[in-house]
């Protein structure tokens, strides 16, 4: 029995020694039992070395290095520099209308919209884009129509925006959608609209023969 006040004795002392006092100061380092690397033998930027002859960390750049994205000249893409194309912005940083002049819109971009529209935008916003999807049947009630009048009077660049970043109960699709892709859905939409208020005038006449009697 002896023994066992020796060893909780000395567990209480080493307890103390090791986490010291509650409230006490100390210029002393806290005892770190994992430090899960927490400071490593490193330089940090602009810091001196002893190891290469100029005396400096900081490396100069190898010949022919680009910055982290860039492919070949010219690269329409270094640094996303195309504020219209990767942010939907004007120069001034206003939403734009329209669509990217770096970008065509043509029966590829058009299928290419189609496409992530059924799988990304569909589901909640509906096939015809009037807001009908399935999410519909189970408690989604706030889903915006693309035929309301505030949609279709509004910026391609903000529906790019609202794509990019989300809004409301809508999550932010710019993981799953490129910049290209988003602006490719965002022509699918105007189609959308468009064929709404379509008109047998706005059918071309070599494609008239294929609506029927």
């Amino acid at each position: 029995m002896r023994y066992a006040y020796y060893v909780t004795a000395f567990l209480v002392v080493l307890t103390i020694s090791i986490a010291g006092f509650r409230g006490r100061r100390s210029t002393q380092p806290p005892v770190e039992v994992f430090p899960d690397m927490d400071r490593q033998a490193k330089y940090k930027p602009q810091a001196e070395s002893k190891f290469f002859a100029d005396g400096r960390a900081d490396r100069p750049l190898p010949a022919g290095v680009v910055p982290r994205g860039r492919t070949v000249e010219p690269d329409q893409g270094f640094l996303r520099a195309d504020d219209f194309l990767y942010r939907g912005r004007t120069a001034t940083g206003e939403f734009a209308r329209g669509f990217p002049p770096a970008l065509t819109i043509d029966e590829k971009r058009m299928e290419r919209g189609r496409e992530r529209y059924t799988i990304y935008c569909a589901p909640c916003h509906g096939a015809l884009g009037d807001g009908q999807g399935i999410t519909k049947a189970y408690g989604m009630v706030t889903t915006a129509s693309y035929h309301d009048d505030r949609i279709r009077k509004m910026a391609e660049g903000e529906i790019f925006n609202t794509i990019t970043n989300g809004k409301n109960t809508m999550s932010p699709y710019a993981d799953k959608l490129s910049p290209e892709d988003r602006w490719a859905v965002i022509a699918y939409v105007r189609a959308l609209e468009r064929a709404r208020e379509g008109t047998l005038a706005d059918v071309p006449a070599d494609h008239k023969a294929d609506l029927g009697p």
